[in-house]
């Protein structure tokens, strides 16, 4: 175990050890970060940068964060005077409940974050001329979608990957956070099963910054994002916000949970009705629509080469002679803790700050999305707000004091508990509860959404809740079927937020 300081770990002699599940010596940190992805990644780089080695803690396995579909690129006013009009889109897309001075901070910050990147060493498509590639897609009003083609999110993953070896920040995999530890509204530290020990360990940290996978795994499964930060942060009565809006991805292939990026779309891609008709992505819905990339430009095939492969592996056909079936889904989400401008989680309506609690990209809201989200918006609000989030735990980290160890030590027994009762043997098993959960929400979200259809989701996630759900897997280490209990207990958390809102 590392201590920050490259001293030992501070241990608590009254730390106390269960038999099953097994504890181990509390460690103590200035900051915590949960997640892998981009947000998380680049909030290990910023803390690092002011001074304070974060302990990144994932989920998965490390380099997790790489994986999965990009939705679309990134969205860079490169050929504009300003990033006026690209806030003026962001605000278009999300509607009235759009934060317009996050919009504006956001988006002005595009240009130096993909300067920062490009020093970094990703590899973007370009242009004649030399500049990166731009493409203008629905929802923008002038070309300003940029990135590596259908690789975007998975290259920037991985050069942040680079840039976190490089400043020493400590990782550790297979730790699935458990519950915060509050002092009030002032967080002390964390608890966590460690899959590889089959260990609850307790964290002791001055700050803890959430920047993990969005909650849409809601809708389907827990691999597909369990939205750990938010069901932590609702664990710790705290209010979401942005809970209501539930953004969705149009170029989903029907029948799979396979995502197309939406950067096809500028360069030769086409949305059509089966009749022929071309058709903008929101009207993708009910409809039977396809995706058109026959006529592909030929310079865009190799930057989508791996969509190609996917779709041939997943469907069997070749997107370069047959057309491909999509609809609608919610591929990610946008809800969150609210944060303010430095990525400090708040309450009582934005006044106050959960001392020591940092958010960033899908763990955090920061109003910027609205109703509606714009295409390259999504990674871009990563990058900011983890690198915004980072700076200042880093910085308030070093300054701050350490404190309620007894509380993480009370901590790790309700943890322990709760690991005891979900191999109890009560309750419905992890498959079933799964199913049941995006069953309800499904229902609810296709619906009308009035007062009667949402009480009726309540009241069935509220029994979901008292029936409980049972681990049959007995073992302690790697028991993956526990790591997706514990996530579903945290969506099931969501989701009565969601109901709510």
């Amino acid at each position: 175990m590392r201590h920050i300081f490259g001293a030992k770990p501070r241990a608590s002699s009254s730390c106390r050890k269960h038999d099953s599940p097994k504890t181990r010596t509390m460690e103590s940190w200035n900051l915590v970060i949960v997640g892998s992805g981009p947000a998380a990644l680049r909030a290990a780089i910023a803390a690092a940068d002011a001074g304070t080695t974060p302990l990144l803690l994932e989920s998965s396995g490390i380099g997790a964060g790489t994986s999965g579909a990009d939705l679309a690129g990134l969205a860079v006013s490169i050929d504009e005077v300003s990033s006026s009009d690209h806030r003026d889109d962001t605000i278009s897309a999300g509607g009235e409940t759009t934060d317009k001075v996050a919009a504006a901070r956001v988006c002005g910050e595009a240009p130096s974050i993909l300067a920062e990147l490009e020093r970094w060493g990703l590899v973007l498509r370009r242009r004649e001329g030399g500049l990166p590639h731009t493409a203008q897609i629905a929802g923008h009003s002038m070309p300003r979608m940029t990135g590596c083609g259908d690789a975007t999110g998975r290259n920037i993953a991985r050069i942040l990957e680079e840039q976190a070896m490089k400043r020493g920040v400590v990782r550790r995999s297979d730790i699935q956070v458990m519950s915060l530890v509050m002092d009030g509204k002032q967080v002390r530290g964390l608890t966590a099963y460690d899959a590889n020990t089959g260990e609850v360990i307790g964290i002791q940290a001055k700050a803890v910054l959430l920047a993990t996978t969005g909650h849409q795994g809601i809708w389907s499964s827990p691999s597909d994002g369990a939205g750990l930060g938010s069901a932590l942060v609702a664990s710790a009565s705290l209010a979401l916000t942005g809970m209501e809006n539930n953004p969705t991805h149009p170029l989903t292939v029907r029948g799979t949970d396979l995502n197309i990026t939406l950067d096809v779309l500028g360069s030769g891609g086409r949305v059509r009705k089966s009749s022929g008709e071309d058709v903008e992505p929101s009207e993708v819905g009910d409809d039977d629509c396809v995706l058109d990339l026959r006529s592909l430009e030929s310079d865009a095939k190799t930057w989508f080469s791996n969509t190609h492969t996917r779709i041939k592996d997943r469907t069997g056909l070749d997107m370069s002679r047959d057309v491909i079936p999509i609809t609608t889904s919610i591929a990610t989400t946008t809800g969150g803790a609210p944060v303010d401008e430095h990525g400090r989680v708040t309450f009582s309506k934005g006044k106050k700050w959960a001392t020591g609690l940092y958010a960033a990209g899908r763990s955090a809201n920061n109003g910027m999305h609205g109703e509606g989200m714009l295409a390259g918006n999504l990674i871009l609000d990563d990058l900011v707000g983890g690198g915004k989030a980072g700076n200042h735990a880093g910085t308030w980290a070093k300054e701050a004091s350490f404190g309620g160890s007894n509380l993480v030590e009370k901590a790790i027994t309700n943890s322990s508990k709760r690991l005891e009762s979900l191999k109890s043997g009560e309750g419905v098993s992890v498959g079933q509860a799964s199913a049941t959960l995006a069953s309800v929400m499904s229902s609810c979200m296709n619906g009308s959404r009035d007062k009667s259809s949402l009480k009726a989701a309540a009241d069935a996630i509220a029994e979901m809740k008292k029936n409980g759900i049972k681990v049959t897997d007995q073992s302690s280490v790697m028991n993956t079927e526990m790591c997706s209990a514990l996530k579903l207990q945290g969506m099931i958390t969501i989701a009565e937020q969601i109901t709510k809102s």
